[in-house]
């Protein structure tokens, strides 16, 4: 797996998996993650959807959910993408996780491959 987050950024190589493990609280708790929904979209300059996910709940209780980019997402143009992840709760709430900062996008970033299947 190879990937890496910093700040506001996700980078991934291109045609590469990477799973996103994420650890969600609420007020210094663990966040109780039954019957939430946990979604990223991937978006290109001109807003198109490039890829969405949604998130597998590993530890409902606890909650800890993972995002699984397959070499299929992850195989879209070198470059700078928007991204952002969020959390829809049961009540109907919808909050951003990702990026934290409400004053930044989140960005994408597709790096390049050396190594290519042939066909």
């Amino acid at each position: 797996m190879s990937g890496r987050i910093v700040n506001n950024l996700i980078e991934v190589r291109q045609g590469d998996s990477f799973n996103i493990m994420l650890q969600i609280s609420s007020c210094g708790e663990p966040a109780d993650l039954a019957n939430n929904i946990v979604r990223m979209q991937v978006r290109d300059e001109q807003n198109n959807i490039m890829f969405e996910l949604t998130g597998n709940v590993v530890d409902e209780n606890n909650g800890k959910v993972v995002l699984c980019i397959t070499p299929q997402e992850s195989s879209i143009e070198v470059g700078d993408y928007k991204c952002d992840v969020q959390l829809e709760t049961a009540d109907g709430s919808t909050n951003t996780i990702f990026p934290l900062n409400v004053n930044q996008i989140g960005v994408f970033r597709i790096t390049p491959q050396v190594t290519t299947k042939e066909n």
